[in-house]
């Protein structure tokens, strides 16, 4: 594989979430982050779209969810953050300039971060924050009968049994791991198998593995080799580490998990992309650092800055740079990046918040150095 990125400086501003969806309804992408959105398709014009105020080094800002909310034909987005203990919504007034009504969707404690995904199967998302201090809560857009939104959302806190606490922890994943078909939840210490009824049923917890603190999210859970067995993939948001993890069913029905080291040199990966971005028809593995997770002296914190594109190969990983550097230079991918095709040219652009500002980078297609491979 080979690729090419043309980089673009977008803004200085720190938001560490991004997300790409049609904000003014002219049938062009444009990119949302923190308190504005940036007009396609050449996205220098920015529109302030609330008023945040830094907490520390941080924003209480920790996702960029895009799904018409109310109805009304606008896209609206999700967001919530450590800070404010809340799951939110910002309503799209559809004016460019004027500030976006904020909306709370649920008093949920802190939030690392949220992600969306379809966890009963009727093939609409629904809201899952990882709150590494409360129980796993997921959070389903109430519709009406023509199936729009509401503005209201049901919350559904799961049913499962066999654990000290039921608290989530940091890190959380969600996938099929048995091949049923149905989605299960991972967490750092286990996985919980889902039940044919999501939020009626009990969950059966299977506390098969350990990873160490501070898992990312999300947590990935894809078949690597085409065999119909899934495996895990875990970054280390805190540390050092990135790892894929296989599985090997015991007689009594249990499973054996074995860690293979991705990159185990870089570290602070908090968000993981699985997307076909050399458009070869399989998936690859986008990644890379959140610049300063932590402010203090975590592994990692001083070192150079960047994101990568690891490939499979079908022994193991190969590691290609997308961007690296010290501060300054390279750019990493904050706490919730975008992939998506700003241009329309069928390729996969790679949209970078952070620490360290906002920036796109371009897939123009061939090009790229390739890195040993990692086994």
């Amino acid at each position: 594989m080979a690729l090419q990125f043309r980089k673009q400086i977008l803004s200085a501003e720190r938001f560490e979430s991004t997300g790409v969806f049609d904000v003014n309804g002219d049938g062009i992408p444009d990119i949302v982050s923190g308190a504005f959105w940036y007009e396609g398709p050449d996205f220098k014009k920015q529109y302030r779209l609330a008023n945040l105020e830094p907490q520390g080094d941080y924003f209480d800002d920790f996702s960029t969810i895009s799904m018409d909310i109310n109805g009304d034909g606008r896209i609206d987005f999700v967001t919530g953050g450590w800070w404010g203990g809340t799951l939110r919504w910002r309503e799209n007034p559809g004016v460019s300039g004027k500030l976006w009504p904020e909306h709370i969707i649920a008093e949920t404690g802190n939030i690392e971060t949220t992600r969306a995904w379809d966890i009963d199967g009727d093939g609409e998302l629904e809201l899952v924050p990882n709150t590494p201090n409360h129980p796993l809560v997921v959070y389903k857009l109430i519709r009406d009968a023509n199936g729009r939104g509401t503005g209201k959302f049901d919350a559904h806190k799961l049913k499962f049994a066999g654990r000290e606490n039921d608290k989530q922890g940091h890190g959380l994943g969600f996938g099929d791991v048995t091949g049923n078909g149905r989605g299960d939840f991972i967490f750092a210490n286990g996985w919980l198998e889902a039940p044919p009824n999501p939020y009626e049923d009990e969950w059966i917890w299977h506390p098969e593995f350990e990873f160490p603190w501070g898992a990312g999210v999300p947590i990935l859970v894809v078949d690597l080799n085409g065999d119909g067995v899934s495996e895990l993939i875990v970054g280390q948001g805190h540390g050092y580490g990135l790892a894929y993890w296989t599985q090997a069913q015991k007689g009594n029905g249990s499973r054996i998990w074995t860690q293979h080291p991705i990159d185990p040199f870089s570290s602070q990966f908090h968000d993981l992309q699985w997307v076909d971005i050399d458009n070869d028809g399989k998936c690859e593995l986008v990644t890379g650092k959140r610049f300063r997770a932590h402010p203090h002296n975590e592994p990692g914190l001083f070192d150079p800055v960047g994101w990568y594109i690891y490939k499979w190969t079908g022994e193991g990983f190969a590691k290609i740079i997308g961007d690296f550097g010290p501060f300054g230079s390279g750019h990493g991918l904050g706490i919730s990046f975008a992939v998506a095709d700003l241009t329309g040219n069928g390729r996969l652009d790679v949209i970078a918040p952070g620490k360290e500002g906002l920036a796109i980078y371009y897939n123009e297609g061939d090009g790229m150095k390739e890195m040993p491979l990692i086994s």
